[in-house]
C-alpha cells in the first residue's frame, strides 16, 4: 500500500467511526421492562447522553413503585406502576399536589384506556387483576419540560398510546 492509499483509508476510518452512532446516545429499545419504539420516545428527551435506568419494579410482586430513566444524574422520564384493588380518580391524582403524581394542565384524552394527559406528564389506569390489586396506573412524570413550555403535549400522548398498552402486555392483562 503505498502513502496515498493509506492516507484514503485512514481518511475513510476516521469518518466512519466519526459518523457512527455513539452508544452513549443510543436511545433505549425498552424503558422500565416495556419495549418502545424510540422514536416515540425521543421527543420526550432533552438529552439521550449517558442513560440508565433506576427501577424498583417488579411485575411479580405487583407493589407499587418508581422506574426513573436518568441521563447521568438527572431524571428524565419518571414513572410509577401502581396496583390497586380500587379504579383511582386520575383527575384528582393530577391535580394533586404532591410529586408523585402531579401533572400540569391535565386534559382526559380520547383512548382505549382512561387517560389523563398533561403538559409535562400524564396517568393511565386500566383493569388488571394481578396480587397487587384489580387495577394497574401508571404515572409518567417528564420533569425536565420547564413550567412554560406547552409543547409537549401531542408528544407526551403519543408516547402514552404506545407505552401503556405495550405495559399492560408486559403485565399480562391488556
Amino acid at each position: 500500500m503505498n502513502i496515498r492509499q493509506f492516507l484514503i483509508a485512514l481518511a475513510i476510518s476516521v469518518l466512519v467511526v466519526s459518523c457512527s452512532p455513539s452508544s452513549s446516545h443510543e436511545l433505549p429499545g425498552a424503558i422500565c421492562g416495556t419495549p418502545i419504539n424510540p422514536a416515540v420516545t425521543r421527543p420526550l428527551l432533552t438529552s439521550t447522553d449517558d442513560l440508565s435506568e433506576f427501577t424498583r419494579v417488579d411485575r411479580s410482586e405487583a407493589i407499587t413503585a418508581p422506574c426513573v430513566l436518568l441521563s447521568g444524574r438527572d431524571p428524565v422520564l419518571d414513572f410509577r406502576f401502581s396496583w390497586d384493588d380500587t379504579a383511582r380518580d386520575l383527575m384528582y391524582l393530577a391535580t394533586d399536589t404532591g410529586s408523585v403524581s402531579g401533572v400540569r394542565e391535565p386534559r382526559e384524552i380520547d383512548f382505549a384506556y382512561k387517560t389523563i394527559v398533561g403538559a409535562d406528564g400524564a396517568i393511565s389506569i386500566a383493569p388488571c387483576k394481578t396480587t397487587g390489586g384489580k387495577y394497574f396506573t401508571l404515572t409518567l412524570q417528564v420533569p425536565q419540560i420547564p413550567l412554560t413550555d406547552q409543547t409537549h403535549r401531542k408528544d407526551i400522548e403519543r408516547f402514552m398510546r404506545a407505552y401503556f398498552p405495550a405495559t399492560l402486555k408486559t403485565l399480562g392483562c391488556g
